[in-house]
């Protein structure tokens, strides 16, 4: 397969949408990343690394996190874990209240925002320094001791998240958060401010691509079972309610975030991100699922 000539065919055919749709308004630092930004990389299994435009430019990956927060709450806890957060589509946006007032405080699954904050609550419950863990965890599956939080994004996010503090002090009233609001929304926050660039993006999702163990050193993160599990959350859940179209357009397990970023795996193969700022209706970047949906449709795989 030769995928530099299937990225730059890519590359042309989405640049009409760069630019377009919004960046995050509601996140100050978000807000003033220039919409004109697009990168794509793919990584394999095999160790070799392909990318184009501005995929070696860091970006905050937002909501990508969540995957790195379940995987290790998913660790923790095993089949505990569902006793406090669903499996099911949400059908609603990202950071809804409806769903959680109908269903007793229990989040319809852990990669919307309600979700991944009982995956924090269940971090801090579980782990001397949640923070630590997280960050460390993702520098090992990206190859890179240097990936760090970016300040300025958490800063900015801990002062307009209001929507954050809302849904997590109203699971508090049905214990599904059992930590302090606080503390449950600063490990939240820290892991949607990583700053990555989609080289580390794509590598960092190769243990899912390879049943749960981490290629190039051969550890062991999850069970095959468990990676499966959780490539199935993000086929399902992974780009909020628009999941749907995406499955149907792209046929990959991904996972996006509102700073632009989209990571999606195909099993025992290779891991493949891209980030362009400008987002659609649901939060997603318009660029990136019409270049993972070129992705497969110019290269013929997909998981069906």
């Amino acid at each position: 397969m030769n995928y530099d000539n299937i990225l730059r065919e890519i590359y042309e055919e989405v640049s009409p949408l760069v630019g377009k749709g919004k960046v995050a308004q509601y996140i100050p630092a978000l807000a003033a990343v220039p919409p004109d930004k697009f990168g794509m990389a793919i990584c394999t299994l095999g160790g070799e690394i392909h990318s184009i435009g501005d995929a070696k430019e860091n970006f905050s990956i937002q909501s990508v996190s969540k995957i790195y927060a379940l995987t290790l709450a998913f660790k923790l806890l095993g089949e505990k874990l569902w006793e406090r957060v669903g499996k099911e589509p949400s059908g609603n946006p990202f950071n809804s209240l409806v769903q959680l007032e109908y269903e007793r405080g229990i989040p319809r699954n852990p990669l919307i925002n309600a979700g991944s904050l009982v995956l924090a609550d269940i971090l801090l419950s579980e782990l001397q320094d949640p923070k630590k863990t997280i960050i460390e965890f993702v520098r090992k599956t990206a190859h890179n001791p240097a990936i760090n939080y970016d300040n300025a994004v958490i800063a900015s996010e801990k002062i307009t998240g209001h929507r954050n503090f809302a849904l997590a002090y109203f699971m508090h009233s049905f214990n599904n958060i059992r930590n302090p609001v606080d503390d449950v929304l600063d490990v939240y926050l820290h892991h949607c401010g990583i700053s990555m660039n989609c080289i580390e993006l794509a590598r960092s999702f190769l243990f899912l691509a390879n049943h749960g163990v981490i290629p190039d050193t051969g550890e062991y993160v999850l069970s095959k079972s468990e990676a499966k599990r959780i490539n199935a959350l993000m086929l399902t859940c992974g780009l909020y309610d628009e999941s749907g179209d995406f499955a149907f357009r792209v046929g990959l397990p991904g996972k996006s975030g509102v700073g632009g970023g989209i990571v999606a795996v195909l099993p025992e193969k290779l891991g493949v991100a891209v980030w362009g700022p400008g987002l659609g209706m649901y939060g997603n970047s318009l660029a990136g699922i019409k270049a993972l949906e070129l992705f497969t449709t110019l290269t013929g795989i997909s998981i069906f």
